[in-house]
């Protein structure tokens, strides 16, 4: 058994026994002559691969797909064979330069942060898989704006001026205008916009989030100006769209919220609206640049983005709309007729899913409170921020009608009231507050809202602040109510005056029965009818009054201003008939001194009928500071100006005064 062995290995000697040349063929150089079962051929050596008569080829081992030299090494074939050598930041457990994985050999990484000097000074260095990556300490930035670098390319770390600026504006000024230089020289949108996506990625300070947005703003234009041919145009208008998205993620994700709080709550407010417009006409203009009718849109974590692009043909069949997590909004234009046979649309929609709070009210509003129940909670955003925009050709082509949209809320709203807003603000100055003008609330429950607007912007749901929501509608009525009542009582004292001017005789017991329920009751009628028509806009988000959606006021002011016009002619015709009535009476008494007499009954009447109303009605039509002026004087001092002028500078008055207090010995002095 032991010499069992033995014999297989003889017996597959003489089976496997070759030479170079056989018996009847020669062989190629690359192939021997062997012995194999008996049987005498060629058979081409290791490496190569044929018949061993006619053919042998080299075989090249790195072509194959199993990776013949391993992970992190690059293989280079030669004529029989092959070699492997190490990736660069890598060398061989071995430590040669050349080796082939039969022998065990493996490629390590090499640890370059493990040079004290690796990026040199003030740098911080970062091993990764076959290399390492350096970042400026603290205070410090790179020479060329990048975020990370390696020393090869020249970059080198100084120090960081605009970490010193402090939110100062002559100061970010300068770092805005070095950042610029640099920036300008890139003329593919891009490119550029990929190397503030990278300048951005981390690590922000309150200043560079002005700077970037300030660089985005000053890039814009260059964003939509495409040399490409047309058709690579819509290849490139979708990848500056995608890059776009990402870069604008950086400054609206809510990582950046912490930045943002070290802003005041007037800079971030000016700067948060100036980036939300560069991302409105930036995403218009680059998708102006599409060729064909096209749908793309493209998402980042904390915002979407979504455009249409459509000529005149495909406006009845373009229906633009955007659906994100449930939040979804749609456009309707105006129906025409027949649209212009040349022309196109492009709709850009933009969704920021968490920017809510960015538009706080308060300085620190990541420190402010969140409970619902705090009775003194400011309006709050409870929604995503989502935008329209739309640009046509010719600008007639594709007029807005109204938007519906329906967004979810972030907390529950089951003891609030939801309103739909949007973000009103100036171009120029960039200032912004939210508006409810020209936007209604279709339906809300305790998690959605959908609203209906007029016009385009930023749209969101607003929670109104406190928790004495239905106190302060109540509230609104009761005001409502007594003003009405007010003027009622006004107008009867207009036509009482009127009725004794003329002379009428009339019941009065009947007439004075009349007057109290015209006084009492016709006030009330009207705010019945109002609140069963709307309920909804007593009260507002800033005070307990009637709101000016869809033009409530007008509940108010419509029976003011018939009462006022009725008290004008009252006031009119009484004024007449009394200046008549004395020059017939005193023919003595000079003209002079009676319109001296005339003008202060008239004065006084002004404010007993409430025509000084009429300032209010002017302001809420046009708002100006006069108006403002005008109104709040006149109005503010009514009742007293009535008691002054019916009362105290009353001839009777003072007649009964002195009556009164003619035997107190202490008064009769000066009331003689």
């Amino acid at each position: 058994m032991r010499l069992l062995p033995l014999l297989v290995g003889f017996s597959t000697l003489l089976n496997s026994s070759y030479t170079q040349n056989c018996t009847k063929t020669p062989c190629l150089p690359n192939a021997k002559c062997e012995i194999r079962n008996g049987i005498e051929a060629c058979y081409c050596n290791m490496g190569f691969s044929g018949n061993g008569v006619t053919i042998c080829e080299d075989d090249n081992e790195c072509g194959n797909l199993t990776q013949p030299c391993g992970e992190n090494a690059n293989c280079t074939n030669t004529e029989g064979s092959y070699y492997c050598m190490c990736a660069p930041g890598f060398r061989s457990s071995s430590n040669q330069d050349r080796f082939i994985t039969n022998d065990g050999t493996i490629c390590m990484d090499i640890d370059e942060c493990s040079e004290s000097a690796a990026c040199g000074d003030h740098a911080v260095c970062e091993n990764v898989d076959g290399g390492y990556n350096c970042s400026c300490e603290e205070g410090y930035q790179t020479s060329t704006g990048k975020s990370q670098f390696t020393p090869n390319d020249g970059t080198y770390c100084q120090k960081n001026v605009s970490a010193n600026c402090h939110l100062d504006n002559a100061c970010i000024a300068a770092n805005i205008d070095r950042m610029l230089i640099k920036f300008r020289q890139i003329k593919e949108p891009v490119t550029l916009l990929q190397e503030v996506y990278r300048d951005s990625v981390k690590d922000l300070s309150p200043t560079d989030i002005i700077t970037y947005v300030e660089i985005l703003a000053e890039s814009s234009p260059l964003l939509g100006d495409m040399n490409s041919t047309n058709s690579a145009k819509d290849a490139l208008s979708n990848a500056t769209l995608t890059e776009f998205v990402k870069t604008v993620n950086n400054f609206v994700q809510k990582d950046a919220f912490i930045v943002w709080d070290k802003l005041s709550m007037n800079h971030r407010r000016t700067h948060l609206t100036k980036l939300m417009h560069v991302a409105e006409q930036a995403t218009l203009r680059i998708s102006q640049n599409f060729q064909k009718t096209i749908q793309f849109d493209t998402n980042s974590s904390d915002i979407a983005l979504k455009t249409f692009f459509f000529d005149s043909h495909h406006i009845k069949h373009t229906h633009p709309y955007m659906n994100v997590d449930g939040d979804y909004i749609k456009i309707f234009p105006k129906r025409k007729a027949a649209y212009d046979s040349y022309g196109n649309v492009a709709v850009a929609f933009l969704y920021y899913k968490s920017i809510g709070p960015l538009f706080s009210s308060s300085d620190n509003f990541l420190s402010e409170p969140q409970s619902s129940d705090n009775s003194e909670e400011e309006e709050r955003v409870i929604s995503s921020v989502i935008s329209v925009s739309i640009s046509s050709n010719p600008p007639t082509l594709y007029e807005l009608e109204k938007i519906t949209f329906t967004l979810s809320h972030m907390k529950t709203t089951d003891k609030y009231r939801s309103q739909c807003a949007f973000w009103s603000y100036s171009p120029d100055t960039m200032n912004g507050s939210w508006s409810l003008e020209g936007c209604e609330l279709l339906s809300s429950n305790e998690t959605h809202t959908s609203c209906r607007c007029k016009h385009l912007t930023h749209f969101a749901i607003l929670m109104s602040s406190g928790s004495s929501i239905l106190f302060c509608s109540i509230i609104a009525g009761l005001l409502h109510y007594f003003f009405l009542a007010a003027f009622a009582w006004m107008c009867i004292e207009g036509i009482h005056l009127y009725l004794i001017v003329v002379g009428v005789i009339y019941n009065k017991g009947f007439l004075h029965k009349n007057f109290y329920i015209f006084g009492y009751l016709s006030p009330a009628v009207v705010v019945g009818f109002s609140a069963s028509l709307g309920y909804r806009y007593y009260g507002t988000t800033k005070v307990c009054w009637l709101s000016t959606e869809n033009n409530f006021i007008w509940s108010f002011i419509g029976p003011a201003c018939l009462i006022i016009l009725v008290n004008l002619l009252a006031f009119g015709f009484i004024i007449y008939k009394v200046f008549r009535h004395t020059a017939g009476l005193k023919p003595e008494v000079s003209c002079y001194e009676n319109i001296r007499s005339c003008a202060r009954g008239a004065l006084a009447l002004l404010f007993l009928l409430g025509t000084t109303w009429i300032f209010g009605v002017l302001h809420v039509v046009h708002a100006s500071v006069v108006t403002a002026y005008l109104f709040t004087v006149s109005n503010a001092f009514q009742g007293m100006f009535i008691f002054l002028f019916l009362c105290v500078l009353s001839r009777k008055i003072q007649e009964e005064y002195y009556r009164l207090f003619k035997n107190v010995p202490c008064c009769f002095g000066c009331l003689r």
